[in-house]
């Protein structure tokens, strides 16, 4: 992939005093607003959320926004410990001087290979999953212990991955776990901030944009097999939430 698309899916802005614009409203942010040697404060943007600007009272930080499919090329319980993580924590604070010199290290690694004339759209993914990681990481004692509404969101999100393509009412999901339409969406509104018609719409552009790029599928090959009864309305469908149509999308990449 080139840099020049590549660019639209992930930003870095240091030694600022304000915020930046997101990406889109499917991008995620997080703020790295480094207080001393051994302590860092981090602020997590939720998809279609935005910073509260009072964190930016500093010039000494980093924001990195990326595009939600950054993650949700990879597994399925790596894209949920990302958006839960988001959704969970406002802020994390970091104190231990290890801890803060690895993340100053990782962070200093994305810049180097962000700002690279040679930079890779795979390594910064890469570099990106293990600062994610690490984040994950460093809540583990609160994050990983699974409640039953999480374990739902897992077998949700399973579902999905599985289904995705033929199945697009979240009433199909709902059934198969267990629960009403209603309780599904009330869980996934607490875990993710999303709901289940969200999310399938959010997987189907990501599929979309994937295909387009690594295919030579038509639009209309493309609508029928993400479910959509016509061309058109897969048309006005992606255009909504890109920005383009499918030709243009294909033509841009």
């Amino acid at each position: 992939m080139s840099k020049e698309h590549w660019k639209n899916k992930i930003q870095i802005v240091d030694d600022f005093e304000s915020d930046t614009a997101s990406l889109s409203v499917n991008s995620m942010g997080v703020y790295f607003k480094f207080i001393e040697e051994n302590k860092v404060i981090v602020y997590f943007k939720p998809l279609n959320e935005v910073f509260d600007t009072t964190i930016f009272n500093s010039n000494h930080g980093v924001l990195l926004n990326f595009e939600r499919e950054l993650i949700d090329e990879d597994d399925i319980e790596y894209a949920l410990d990302v958006m839960f993580l988001f959704n969970k924590y406002p802020e994390l604070e970091i104190k231990d001087a290890k801890e803060v010199v690895l993340l100053r290290q990782i962070i200093n690694l994305i810049k180097d290979e962000f700002y690279s004339e040679l930079a890779s759209y795979i390594m910064l993914k890469t570099l990106l999953k293990v600062l994610l990681l690490h984040l994950i990481r460093s809540q583990k004692d609160d994050f990983l212990k699974q409640d039953l509404h999480q374990k739902r969101v897992f077998q949700f999100l399973e579902l999905m991955e599985a289904n995705f393509l033929n199945e697009t009412n979240p009433h199909f999901y709902a059934e198969e776990i267990g629960m009403s339409t209603k309780r599904l969406n009330q869980i996934l509104k607490e875990k993710l901030n999303l709901t289940a018609k969200q999310i399938i719409q959010q997987r189907q552009i990501t599929e979309a944009k994937r295909r387009l790029i690594k295919s030579e599928i038509s639009t209309k090959e493309l609508a029928f097999d993400l479910g959509f009864s016509s061309m058109s309305s897969f048309s006005r469908f992606f255009k909504q939430y890109v920005g383009v149509s499918p030709s243009g999308f294909k033509k841009q990449h």
